[in-house]
């Protein structure tokens, strides 16, 4: 029994010693992981009580105002490139500005009266 509590606790202070060599910012990283997994599920409880409605229509213009700004700036991830530009042939995009040239309008003459 003896030998079994020396294997034991050697084999916790190899544990131990490992984990000390692990770097800090591993650590830290797996602190925000956990802390993200954490806040989603909260803030996916909250989502599941709001009414079905409000988040659809919250949902839409989400999705709405991303689509028209990727089509409109045409800064979208490759993955979606297909479908935006197709879409970019039905509306208005950023495209090259060109400067008109300035014209003066006509000048009216005045009539004399009489």
């Amino acid at each position: 029994m003896q030998v079994l509590a020396t294997t034991f606790s050697s084999g916790a202070q190899v544990a131990a010693d490992r984990l000390r060599e692990v770097p800090t910012e591993f650590w830290v990283k797996i602190g925000l992981g956990v802390v993200v997994i954490i806040a989603t599920v909260i803030l996916l409880r909250k989502i599941a009580k709001v009414n079905k409605a409000f988040l659809a229509v919250g949902v839409c213009l989400f999705l709405s105002i991303v689509g028209f700004n990727w089509i409109y700036e045409r800064s979208e991830p490759s993955w979606a490139s297909p479908a935006v530009s197709w879409l970019a042939g039905f509306f208005p995009s950023k495209g090259k500005v060109e400067a008109k040239p300035a014209t003066t309008p006509p000048v009216m003459a005045k009539k004399p009266k009489g």
